[in-house]
């Protein structure tokens, strides 16, 4: 793995455009979204078709055709510093391929925001742009409208991304050991499911892993895992930080499978991370060298997230 481009940190009054890359948008929780950014004394614009949904298919937040334009048209808009994502869900990869990445290329470095179902784009965002993204609260959760910690935590990462080079969380070592990379991850589901598509990674060599899920049973966990492991994809990976898994039932079960899928790599684990589907998730940097302190609980960038 090799480290990506960081793309500028923000400024006071910094344009940030919200698009809605997956699942469709509470109309109520996007007002309040929008008025943290505020809050924080940036221009958000909506893009035309967040609030849309798509005729037959409900779960996606309109056409697939709409949201890529949505997203290609906020990226190559030269007056937005950041591009948000409003919610998770599912059906970003479903739009990745209607994206003209060449011509988001061309648009330059900027700021890239989501988690979960995004993991879909922050891999496409590195191996077609090369681009250092974050991996953090979308602007319709609840955790980016009332969470203290959430907010606090993405503010310092946007406009003061030293202050926040290491990353201090509560987990504990399920592997104790230190270990360097560059950062990779997303949701375990997500990155399963990319296994041979044209934007994904093509393996976590000499990368921290950092990866989380939502609503997967144990043995869901076990195969999504056991997919990266008999793929390859995890040969050579440098050390793996876990996060949340809600709704994936007693944690002590999804902590063996993790354990046991994971435990015999030979490398630094640490568990319980705080990022992810939580209450108070942290922002992890996508494509940014760093050391993982599995005793500490600590994920220490080599450099600011952002220029």
């Amino acid at each position: 793995m090799r480290a990506l481009v960081r793309p500028p940190r923000l400024a006071p009054g910094a344009r940030v455009a919200v698009v809605a890359s997956s699942g469709p948008v509470p109309e109520e929780r996007l007002q309040a979204g929008l008025d943290v950014l505020r809050g924080w004394d940036l221009d958000p614009v909506v893009m035309p078709h967040v609030l849309d949904r798509h005729e037959t298919l409900g779960y996606l937040a309109g056409s697939d055709a709409d949201r890529a334009a949505d997203l290609q048209r906020a990226w190559c808009d030269p007056s937005v510093a950041a591009v948000l994502c409003a919610r998770g869900g599912y059906g970003a990869q479903r739009m990745a391929d209607l994206v003209d990445w060449d011509a988001m290329a061309a648009a330059g470095p900027k700021v890239f925001v989501g988690f979960s179902d995004v993991t879909h784009l922050h891999q496409a965002f590195a191996t077609r742009l090369g681009l250092v993204t974050l991996y953090g609260p979308v602007a319709t959760g609840i955790d980016f409208i009332k969470n203290a910690r959430t907010q606090e935590h993405l503010k310092a990462t946007l406009f003061a991304p030293e202050t926040v080079r290491t990353i201090a969380t509560a987990g504990t070592a399920l592997v104790p050991g230190r270990a360097r990379g560059v950062t990779l991850g997303g949701y375990l589901g997500g990155l399963a499911a990319d296994l041979g598509t044209p934007f994904a990674h093509r393996g976590a060599r000499g990368a921290l892993l950092m990866i989380e899920d939502v609503t997967e049973a144990p043995y869901r966990i076990d195969r999504l895992a056991t997919q990266l492991l008999r793929s390859g994809w995890l040969d050579g990976v440098a050390g793996i930080g876990l996060g949340s898994w809600e709704g994936c039932g007693p944690y002590k079960e999804v902590r063996a499978v993790l354990a046991d899928r994971f435990g015999g790599l030979g490398v630094p684990v640490v568990e319980e991370m705080g990022f992810g589907h939580c209450e108070g998730a942290l922002t992890v940097p996508l494509g940014v060298p760093a050391e993982l302190d599995a005793d500490t609980a600590t994920l220490t960038l080599e450099e600011p997230a952002l220029s």
